[in-house]
């Protein structure tokens, strides 16, 4: 999801394996709903700034069945003058997928992704599909992951109708004695979305992250410096929509929410 992997990311759907107590355990319940308010400095979507390098309030919902079924959804608000004109105000991501969790540490997850805009301006194609898939591998305090998000082609949301795919791997640590998770980040987009690197003559680019949260309670607070190999050069096309170097380079963001 939109969720610079954030935040990433993303961060939501992973399921992480854990010790097995067979006794004295009560059964798990049918169906469990989660979720998240967040507030943070700058809302980035693969390294890309969606809020004009702005604050961005946030919002997830999640519903879980034990079967490993769920669904769920990512609210944001967005930037529809620079970085994303003609979007409208908001970006709401729809998603359901299956995941399981092995207690060797191995987990799977998998499932179709929906990014859809309310607000967008009639005429201007915004919405489309992108189905995502993962494998994660969990040791003692270390959390591990590789995925992949596919979008197809011929989708009117995506810029020249051309397919997009998204690859990354990511690793998460918690510093023992502390209530910190470190989680690196790094990440490869090809296609449709990766249109921001048109002035070096390339359709993909890399980012990467490194990022600190702190969980006490229902509450967390994080930061993250992240960057990408987006080329400086502005490309005056598509509706001028890269006249602006659209917090594509390195920075460091802020976030803090509330977890139910």
């Amino acid at each position: 999801m939109r969720l610079s992997t954030i935040t990433l990311g993303g961060l939501l759907l992973a399921a992480c394996a854990g010790p097995a107590f067979a006794q004295d355990t009560a059964p798990p319940k049918p169906i469990t709903v989660t979720g998240n308010v967040t507030l943070t400095s700058d809302y980035r979507f693969r390294g890309i700034t969606q809020s004009d390098g702005d604050g961005a309030a946030q919002a997830t919902v999640n519903v879980n069945s034990s079967t490993g079924l769920y669904v769920g959804t990512f609210v944001s608000t967005i930037d529809d003058k620079v970085s994303l004109p003609g979007y409208g105000g908001a970006e709401v991501d729809l998603y359901g997928g299956y995941t399981k969790s092995f207690h060797n540490g191995l987990g799977f997850d998998a499932g179709l992704l929906y990014y859809y805009y309310p607000g967008g301006d009639k005429g201007v194609n915004t919405d489309f599909f992108e189905p995502y898939a993962s494998v994660s591998y969990t040791i003692g305090p270390v959390a591990t992951k590789v995925g992949v998000n596919y979008a197809w082609s011929g989708q009117k949301g995506l810029i020249d109708k051309d397919d997009n795919t998204y690859v990354y791997g990511q690793a998460a640590v918690g510093i023992p004695g502390t209530p910190v998770t470190v989680t690196g980040h790094v990440g490869h987009t090809k296609g449709s979305l990766g249109y921001v690197n048109l002035s070096a003559g390339d359709d993909s680019y890399w980012d990467w992250s490194l990022n600190a949260e702190a969980v006490g309670g229902p509450f967390k607070v994080g930061v993250t410096y992240l960057d990408t190999d987006v080329s400086d050069a502005t490309v005056p096309a598509l509706g001028g929509r890269f006249d602006q170097k659209l917090g594509r380079g390195s920075t460091v963001l802020g976030y803090v929410g509330f977890n139910f």
